[in-house]
C-alpha cells in the first residue's frame, strides 16, 4: 500500500476563510446604520465593553445580566448586541452584581454594544417597524412622543377585526398571553405601537383617532387612561415586544458581513 505524500497539497481542499470583521469597523457601521446619537436616551448606546479586536460570531439578547455574558461567552460570541445595556447615566460602582457582569465580560474578552432607543426607533429594523410589519399595518405615520420626536408607528388594519381577534393575533406574534384592556370599541382598525414601556401615549393614541395602542408592560399610574380616554390598550410584554429589534439587527450584520449569530432567549415575563 502507498502512503499518500503529506507534502502533496494539490488536491486537498481548501475552506474559504470565515467572515469576520474588525470591532471597530463594525461598531463605525453600527453607529451609522442606527444613527446612534441621533437620540436623547438615558442609556449609553454604543460600545460599553471593549473585548476582542476581531469579531467571527455574535449574540444578541433584550438585556444585559450574568446570565446573557455568560452564555454569549459560552457560545463563543465576540460581541453581545442588547437593547438593555449595563449603563444608564448614573455612575455605579464596580461592586456585587455589577462587578460581576464586567468580570465575565473581561474574562471573556467579549464586547457589549447597547442600542436602546435608536432600536425601538429604527424604520427598518426596529422593535416598532418590525411589529408593525409582522401585523400588517398600513399607511403608517410616527407615534408614540419621546425627547422631541416620536420612536413608534401607528398605522391601520387592512381590515376590521374584534379586539378579541387582535389580541390573539399579538398573542401568536410574542408567543405570551396579552393583557387586554378593553376602553374602547370592540372593533380594531387603527393601531399604535411602541414598544416596552408605553402607557404614557394613551392620550396621544386619543388625539390621533386610534382605537388601541399595543405596548409592553402596564404601569398603574396608566391604568384609568384607557378606559377614560375610550382607547382599548393590548399589553404584550415590556420583552416580548422587544425581542424583535436585537434579532433583526442581528440577521442585519449576518446579511453585511456574514457573520454568524445566535439569539439569547432570556424571558423575564415583564
Amino acid at each position: 500500500m502507498t502512503l499518500p505524500d503529506p507534502t502533496n497539497t494539490a488536491s486537498t481542499p481548501t475552506r474559504p476563510p470565515a467572515p469576520e470583521i474588525s470591532r471597530d469597523a463594525l461598531v463605525s457601521w453600527l453607529g451609522e446604520y442606527l444613527q446612534i446619537d441621533a437620540f436623547k436616551d438615558p442609556s449609553l448606546n454604543g460600545l460599553q465593553i471593549e473585548g476582542a479586536d476581531t469579531v467571527r460570531r455574535i449574540a444578541a439578547s433584550v438585556d444585559t445580566s450574568a446570565r446573557s455574558l455568560q452564555d454569549a461567552a459560552d457560545s463563543g460570541a465576540d460581541l453581545l448586541l442588547v437593547h438593555h445595556g449595563l449603563f444608564w447615566g448614573e455612575p455605579l460602582a464596580v461592586t456585587g452584581p455589577h462587578a460581576r457582569r464586567l468580570q465575565i465580560a473581561l474574562s471573556a474578552n467579549l464586547n457589549l454594544y447597547a442600542a436602546h432607543i435608536p432600536l425601538d426607533a429604527h424604520p427598518d429594523i426596529g422593535n416598532n417597524a418590525m411589529i408593525a410589519s409582522a401585523l400588517s399595518l398600513q399607511n403608517l405615520e410616527p407615534f408614540g412622543a419621546w425627547a422631541g420626536g416620536k420612536i413608534g408607528l401607528a398605522g391601520e388594519l387592512p381590515f376590521v377585526q374584534t379586539l378579541q381577534d387582535f389580541a390573539d393575533r399579538v398573542q401568536k406574534l410574542t408567543g405570551e398571553i396579552c393583557l387586554v384592556h378593553g376602553g374602547g370599541s370592540p372593533q380594531v382598525q387603527r393601531v399604535g405601537v411602541l414598544s416596552g414601556s408605553g402607557a404614557s401615549t394613551i392620550p396621544e393614541a386619543a388625539a390621533m383617532g386610534l382605537d388601541t395602542v399595543l405596548t409592553g408592560e402596564p404601569e398603574h399610574k396608566h391604568f384609568h387612561d384607557g378606559f377614560e380616554y375610550g382607547v382599548n390598550v393590548i399589553y404584550a410584554g415590556h420583552y416580548e415586544t422587544e425581542v424583535f429589534g436585537v434579532r433583526a439587527l442581528a440577521a442585519r450584520i449576518e446579511d453585511e458581513f456574514g457573520i454568524p449569530w445566535q439569539f439569547l432567549n432570556l424571558p423575564t415575563g415583564l
